[in-house]
């Protein structure tokens, strides 16, 4: 049988986050970026959400190397748990793998990791793969695309992109390059939905100069910033801005005080001597002359600009007339949790900028009129969407559909849906085992769906235990039972639903008074007479854990 060329998405299709895919070939494996998620609002307790890579690691597949296109954490932040469990060659331009260094270093790999710097433009060759890097802008220096050959054709990658004319490093998107791929055929075209349903044009950097310049004239007080750690180029924008109004800078929060000292010591960030200001000494700065670089834009719970909002940081905290700008856009499923704190923020006395109020950030990601340039540049003959929902996905779809690509020539699938090529045919593959694996606390996947599960069960209905001890040779009752309930009902309202719920249980396990039966019927009875009476009475249904004891 003629080998095929497979496409296996194991992260990134169907939600926002994780992005990770392969291609296979005759059980040789190249991987691309190995990004994570935060966990959304149902997900209790969870810290992190990884892509499932059990299919790299079985099989008798051969893993030749990780290929990164970018900084960001949706694209590196699941490397290091990758790492643990597959020690291979990872390639990267020099900031991606900058801000990879400390996360691997966090982790105590970074002495064993195999990291090989790339340059746009360079070409790797990885067994049956030959991967090119392409430069692309987007709101991180250094990133690319990846013009990938395989013996059945190019398969082009655009990875995170916008159209930007004049981006702040003077490094537009190539399509000088892409529209020669184009030209010379492409089997393959892998392209960013996340902005599939915006019409027109994503916009410049340079858009947010006006409104900045505004805000920096007239902001009375503090000026607080809050954006992602990793968008260096709004932090040169606005190192730029405090520069011009003699504002001196200070940084806040571990992860971009991190990427702020990496982006610096490598030449990606330009910050005039004597501009940053040590925590410690922000007090020692008359307020007028000072400005707050923090993250937390996404309302993470932990965050530094959470913190500060509610006036729970150990160091800064917000006082009235702050001016606070919040310069990203809700990730899909964070609305909440940035309005909470926008009201907080208000309700200390600050003026907020954010997405709705104020134009204070421009997208990284391209929208439909780019998406359709990227489109009429590479022409492939088969195109699949990558990075969004499932709505996202759809959409592109059909914009590749007006762009001249047959609908039987694109496909949208989600994690684990496998794709199958040669140089004439796409079809559907088999699906493999894919999922979200959970990282709570030091526990790496040993949290599952059910755990979840009973997590909003306990956080929704609360816990009842009754406990009741058993004569091991009679079965008769010794001792209770004893009713222990959290979360269920106030104590004091909860006396005659106890005592109601006591008399349901001695009336259960009576039927079983003369005989042995099991303790683990006698638990089952016990759990039905406690959860019909509750629910009977309240129509609510705690978790009840029945201990019965023997002695």
């Amino acid at each position: 049988m003629k080998s095929r060329l497979r496409y296996i998405p194991l992260g990134g299709l169907g939600e926002v986050g994780i992005n990770m895919w392969a291609l296979e070939w005759e059980g040789k494996v190249v991987v691309v970026d190995a990004g994570l998620m935060f966990p959304q609002e149902d997900m209790l307790g969870i810290d992190l959400v990884l892509p499932d890579i059990s299919y790299l690691l079985h099989g008798g597949r051969e893993v030749l190397g990780i290929f990164l296109t970018h900084g960001h954490e949706d694209h590196i932040g699941g490397l290091p748990f990758a790492l643990k469990k597959l020690n291979v060659p990872v390639f990267g331009t020099r900031l991606t793998l900058g801000l990879l260094k400390p996360k691997l270093k966090e982790h105590r790999i970074l002495r064993e990791s195999d990291l090989r710097e790339v340059r746009v433009g360079d070409s790797v060759q990885l067994g049956p793969f030959r991967l090119e890097t392409v430069s692309v802008c987007h709101s991180i220096p250094d990133a690319v695309a990846l013009a990938i050959d395989t013996p059945v054709g190019r398969v082009v990658y655009t990875s995170d992109f916008k159209l930007d004319s004049a981006p702040p490093d003077g490094l537009p998107t190539d399509m000088a390059r892409f529209r020669r791929l184009g030209d010379a055929g492409v089997l393959l075209l892998l392209s960013d939905s996340t902005n599939a349903e915006r019409e027109g044009h994503s916009g410049s950097e340079r858009d947010l100069h006006a409104a900045f310049e505004r805000i920096f004239t007239n902001a009375p007080s503090r000026i607080v910033v809050a954006n992602f750690a990793s968008n260096i180029h709004r932090i040169q924008h606005l190192v730029r801005m405090a520069t011009q109004f003699e504002r001196r800078v200070a940084v806040v929060g571990r992860s971009l005080r991190e990427n702020f000292r990496t982006a610096r010591e490598l030449g990606f960030l330009s910050v005039p001597d004597g501009v940053v200001v040590p925590l410690a000494d922000v007090d020692r700065i008359p307020p007028s002359k000072l400005l707050l670089l923090t993250a937390g834009s996404q309302g993470e719970p932990m965050s530094a600009l959470t913190r500060f909002a509610a006036q729970r940081h150990p160091f800064l905290n917000v006082r009235k007339d702050d001016w606070v700008v919040i310069s990203a856009r809700p990730i899909p499923g964070n609305e909440r949790m940035v309005l909470q704190t926008v009201n907080n923020l208000y309700r200390h006395g600050a003026r907020v900028f954010y997405s709705e109020v104020g134009n204070v950030h421009v997208t990284g990601h391209a929208q439909r009129d780019e998406l359709r340039e990227m489109l009429d540049a590479v022409r492939p003959r088969f195109f699949i969407p990558v990075h969004g929902e499932y709505r996202q996905l759809l959409l592109h779809s059909e914009l590749a559909k007006e762009a001249g690509v047959a609908a039987d020539h694109m496909v949208v699938v989600e994690d684990g849906e496998t794709v199958e090529l040669d140089a004439d045919s796409m079809t559907r593959g088999e699906k493999i085992g894919t999922g979200l694996v959970y990282v709570d606390g030091l526990g790496v996947g040993d949290v599952e769906q059910v755990v979840l599960r009973d997590r909003r069960h306990l956080a929704e209905d609360g816990i009842l235990v009754v406990t009741l001890t058993l004569d091991r040779d009679t079965g008769a009752l010794r001792a209770g039972p004893e009713l222990v309930s959290r979360g269920v009902i106030e104590p004091e309202l909860s006396t005659t639903l106890m005592a109601d719920a006591r008399a349901a249980v001695l009336e259960s396990i009576a039927r079983f008074s003369d005989s042995h039966a099991e303790v683990s019927l006698l638990q089952e009875v016990v759990h039905d007479a406690v959860s019909k009476t509750i629910y009977k009475q309240t129509r609510r249904r705690p978790m009840v854990i029945p201990v019965v004891t023997e002695i």
